[in-house]
């Protein structure tokens, strides 16, 4: 696959313990766009943060949270996104869900890793 030029980042904000159907919801939009072809997924892990509660979820010593802020980056090409896009409506019922326009320079796969399978 090559993917160069115009594309559509896709950013998912959640909590780190929002479940689907009794597993991670990570895991599970994970699994989704790998099913659906997706150039890529990548989940960062917040130390602190707070979402349209106000609350204020941290990771310090004294007040550890079970719900840390969880970002997962998608990017691909804008057709690919937006396909991808109603999935997350069954998925989210809290959080933020953001699409926006980057431009890919560059994207390798990494020689030590066979290469993915076109859906």
């Amino acid at each position: 696959m090559r993917l160069a030029g115009a594309a559509k980042r896709l950013m998912i904000f959640i909590g780190e313990s929002d479940h689907y159907r009794h597993h991670s919801l990570t895991s599970e939009i994970i699994d989704r766009a790998r099913r659906a072809g997706l150039a890529g997924c990548s989940v960062f892990h917040g130390a602190a943060g707070f979402g349209a509660t106000g609350h204020l979820h941290t990771a310090r010593l004294l007040s550890l949270s079970e719900d840390l802020p969880v970002a997962i980056v998608i990017i691909d090409a804008a057709e690919r996104i937006e396909e991808f896009l109603p999935q997350l409506d069954e998925l989210i019922t809290g959080g933020l869900v953001t699409v926006d326009d980057v431009q890919v320079v560059r994207y390798v796969a990494n020689a030590d890793q066979p290469s993915r399978q076109q859906t």
